[in-house]
């Protein structure tokens, strides 16, 4: 996604976004635009933010993978508003090969932490090596306390690039994500047209949030696991993120057409008889 705005950002290095602005505990705002909107905005950023530059690249491949319990117990801990919840995930840089561990844990008026832990990349796929810094963090925000639940397997991959950006005035991250994809199993899901924009501030509304906001834009309820899950798999309950998955997933715009390789709800129901 390295477009000419994009490419007239001054650079920043990994080491001073992390120094400047690691936020492991934060507010995230997330929204969802066009990828032919971008442009613009980071036109209109041009003078405020730098973005992330390793060795003359600025976008970057993730690979992530979700785990769960069997009952989807974070799944469920979303789609119902639990005050508490949970992610537990591998999240892999692919240009670089390096792997982290995480738990993410979500608490009142939009906090969010995040625990991490150096991975090795060929062991993304299980939490077998990490299930104790799995269950320490857990044990430590009192969450799943029942340790015989967690139970931990793969259920959804997602990839994407990501472009991150430095907002040094207010020590704040943006990061920009093209090229969604998702992965249950036989089902797929690719969203080329959209771009999920996400600030992570320490509080305070950052410039991005502003400007988009001034263009009508407001943050939208969408995890790429739980509302990625909701979209593949039809039995699902929904509610929090209806409305994007109706407008951006189910509904998206000419330019941003679902690719979408799914079975339909009687067919997936059949499967699970």
């Amino acid at each position: 996604m390295t477009t000419p705005p994009l490419a007239r950002l001054a650079p920043v290095t990994l080491a001073e976004v992390i120094d400047r602005a690691a936020l492991q505990c934060r507010v995230d705002r997330k929204y969802v635009i066009t990828v032919d909107e971008l442009p613009h905005l980071l036109d209109h950023l041009t003078p405020y933010a730098r973005v992330l530059d390793i060795d003359g690249e600025r976008t970057f491949r993730y690979e992530s993978v979700y785990f769960d319990t069997p009952c989807l117990a974070s799944y469920h801990c979303a789609a119902y508003r639990r005050r508490r919840r949970f992610k537990v995930r591998t999240r892999t840089y692919l240009d670089s090969a390096q792997c982290w561990l995480e738990v993410k844990i979500s608490g009142a008026r939009g906090r969010v932490t995040k625990h991490r832990l150096p991975y090795r990349a060929e062991d993304r796929s299980t939490v077998r090596s990490g299930r104790g810094f799995v269950n320490d963090v857990l044990d430590q925000e009192a969450i799943l306390t029942d340790l015989a639940a967690r139970l931990f397997d793969p259920v959804l991959v997602t990839t994407y690039r990501r472009a991150t950006l430095l907002l040094p005035a207010t020590a704040s991250r943006v990061t920009i994500d093209t090229g969604l994809t998702w992965q249950d199993g036989d089902r797929a899901l690719r969203l080329p047209g959209i771009a999920v924009v996400e600030t992570k501030t320490s509080s305070a509304p950052s410039l991005v949030d502003r400007a988009l906001w001034q263009r009508g834009t407001r943050p939208v309820r969408i995890s790429k696991y739980a509302t990625g899950l909701a979209a593949l798999r039809l039995d699902l309950p929904d509610v929090p993120w209806r409305r994007t998955l109706r407008r951006h997933f189910r509904a998206a715009p000419s330019s941003a057409l679902p690719e979408l390789t799914v079975p339909n709800r009687s067919e997936q129901e059949a499967s699970c008889a």
